[in-house]
């Protein structure tokens, strides 16, 4: 487990991003996060109001009746305009009733993936989901790759969108509907600061700083990393106090706590990773040396992985008895200067 402020994290969460919309994957998601709960110590599981249409929401929310929302380190996301396949409509239907008529959404302000950032749009996720998951607050509450606003709207326009729901946030933080918050990333923190979606964290600190002093809720970022996408730790992207800074290193630095995405690069990895490289980590396969390089990296909090099948999260746990490396080990062995 991990330690972070007042919560303690498994070092492996559940993603439930991918899979089909029919029972039997429910299901699957069901007794992946049972015995994760059960079995294995593994209390993090990270989902989003989109993914699988709400479904995988409500397979959530029906282990959290079961065996109690305590156990659980629940993060979620807001940002792309959902739809839910459980109410029968016609999608847009569903967005015009939703969205459009209560002038929630101005069409004119979303991307043209459906993504949408507002204090009234965020409130309308963040209600949905809680109704989803059957639970009167979020652990963690991530802002959904609100860098792809970038790409359509101005920085300044961005900013402001940005500030407005960190305020919104941080008022929920006081209402105890959302404990934490932080930004669910693809690009983001990837790029370089010249990039059209880079995202500064020391400029997202301050801003949470601006609307919620010292004691603001802004304390989780999630984004990609894996043996295929190394930008995280080796990218010197971002400046804090004059230092420049991987943004794994800043968010040490800024204290914020990590979580990584895509651990096992949605099994890309298989197949892929030379015999030299599992020995370095310690390892017989690829799936470990993926799981056993992210979970070595100094400044990872939680690797999620997506497992929507119980042999799947056998399979993963098996890394949760096998030692880290050592940073010097880390270091030296795999990223000799």
């Amino acid at each position: 487990m991990k330690t972070f402020l007042d919560l303690n994290l498994s070092e492996i969460g559940v993603g439930t991003y991918l899979g089909e919309l029919d029972e039997r994957t429910s299901e699957g998601y069901r007794q992946v996060i049972k015995e994760a709960i059960t079995s294995h110590h593994i209390n993090v599981v990270d989902t989003a109001i989109v993914y699988r249409y709400m479904k995988s929401e409500r397979d959530i929310g029906a282990v959290l009746k079961e065996l109690g929302r305590e156990k659980f380190i629940i993060s979620t996301k807001g940002g792309y305009v959902p739809y839910d396949v459980d109410s029968g409509e016609d999608p847009k239907d569903y967005f015009y009733e939703n969205f459009i008529n209560t002038g929630i959404i101005n069409p004119q302000e979303m991307t043209p993936q459906g993504h949408y950032l507002s204090a009234k749009f965020i409130d309308w996720c963040l209600s949905k989901s809680l109704e989803n998951m059957q639970t009167s607050y979020v652990d963690v509450y991530f802002l959904h790759n609100p860098e792809e606003q970038l790409n359509f709207f101005d920085r300044d326009s961005f900013n402001k969108k940005l500030l407005e729901c960190f305020e919104y946030l941080e008022a929920k933080a006081e209402e105890g509907k959302v404990r934490y918050y932080g930004l669910a990333t693809w690009s983001g923190f990837r790029v370089s600061p010249a990039s059209r979606q880079y995202l500064d964290l020391y400029e997202l600190v301050k801003m949470a700083q601006k609307v919620g002093g010292e004691a603001h809720h802004f304390r989780f970022i999630q984004l990609p990393y894996n043996l295929g996408m190394t930008e995280a730790y080796l990218l010197k992207n971002q400046e804090v106090n004059g230092k420049k800074l991987s943004t794994i290193e800043a968010c040490a630095e800024l204290g914020l706590y990590v979580y990584t995405s895509a651990s096992i690069y949605q099994a890309k990895v298989i197949g892929r990773v030379p015999q030299a490289l599992r020995e370095k980590l310690k390892v017989n396969s690829d799936v470990h040396a993926s799981l056993q390089f992210v979970l070595s990296t100094p400044g990872v909090g939680t690797a999620l992985i997506g497992m929507s099948k119980v042999e799947h999260l056998r399979e993963n746990v098996e890394i949760m008895r096998v030692a880290r490396l050592s940073p010097e080990e880390f270091k030296s062995s795999l990223f000799k200067a």
